[in-house]
């Protein structure tokens, strides 16, 4: 009887573990998991082009669920992106609201040394995260497994983007132009305002940081949209939407950047 309890715990732990691709670490703990969602969600196997590009695509967040990457998501387990990429170089950003800090790696050495939940008493700024400046040609075995979004915008063509960051990371608000983020383990809470409601914020301390100290001090009609994403989950953000993003646990995820094309004009 007692080997067969040790059996189905060891059989629930791994199971457990299995969820997040192996990416849980020891002793991880989740952070900011409960919360509200104010943000809209409707189902992407019932949203059409027109309908997103008539409701959100310039007016609002929205977050789009029944979203199937399961064959990326099988590529991003721990255990095989460790196999096929730890060798690879890397360039880490600085997780602060205009991350100017870079600094060269391999994705072996982020993954196994320096990934670790982020520290209260570390600045934004000092805290390295895997996200933004991936070598796109590099990376091509991995970001064409990835199901892009069916919804786009007229015009606008497509940049993949692919991060990995620990419990308690995130990147302050900010904004630049529309696009896509779309969590493949573990999960993020989004925070989003538009452009003309600037929100209040250092821009070199975590958004941790700001989650703790001076999101329960505001008034309630001064919060922000926000929302837990989870994997099968997509969220779009329109042009110049002021965003920050708390890891809530170690996440992996990939955003698609929307960038106007500009065709030349024959004389």
């Amino acid at each position: 009887m007692r080997s067969l309890f040790l059996g189905l715990l060891v059989a629930f732990t791994v199971a457990e573990d299995d969820t997040n691709g192996g990416w849980k670490m020891a002793g991880e703990q989740r952070v900011g998991y409960e919360g509200p969602c104010t943000v809209k969600r409707v189902d992407g196997r019932q949203l059409s082009g027109g309908e997103f590009l008539d409701r959100f695509a310039y007016k609002e967040p929205v977050i789009i669920y029944n979203v199937d990457n399961s064959g990326f998501q099988q590529k991003c387990r721990k255990e095989e992106m460790l196999r096929e990429w730890s060798n690879k170089p890397v360039v880490l950003n600085s997780a602060n609201t205009y991350s100017y800090r870079r600094v060269e790696s391999t994705f072996g050495h982020y993954v196994e040394d320096l990934l670790r939940p982020q520290d209260l008493s570390t600045l934004g700024n000092e805290t390295l995260y895997l996200f933004g400046d991936i070598d796109q040609e590099l990376w091509k075995p991995l970001l064409a497994a990835y199901k892009q979004p069916a919804w786009t915008l007229p015009r606008h063509e497509p940049a993949l983007s692919f991060g990995i960051a620990g419990a308690g990371t995130g990147v302050p608000f900010h904004f630049h132009g529309p696009g896509f983020a779309e969590v493949i383990y573990g999960s993020k809470r989004w925070f989003l305002q538009p452009y003309e409601d600037r929100p209040a914020f250092n821009p070199d301390k975590s958004t941790l940081d700001w989650y703790i100290n001076d999101y329960p001090n505001l008034e309630e009609a001064k919060k922000p949209l926000e929302c837990l994403m989870k994997p099968g989950e997509l969220i779009y953000f329109p042009d110049k939407w002021w965003h920050a993003t708390l890891n809530t646990e170690t996440s992996i995820f990939i955003s698609t950047f929307l960038s106007e094309m500009h065709v030349k004009s024959e004389l």
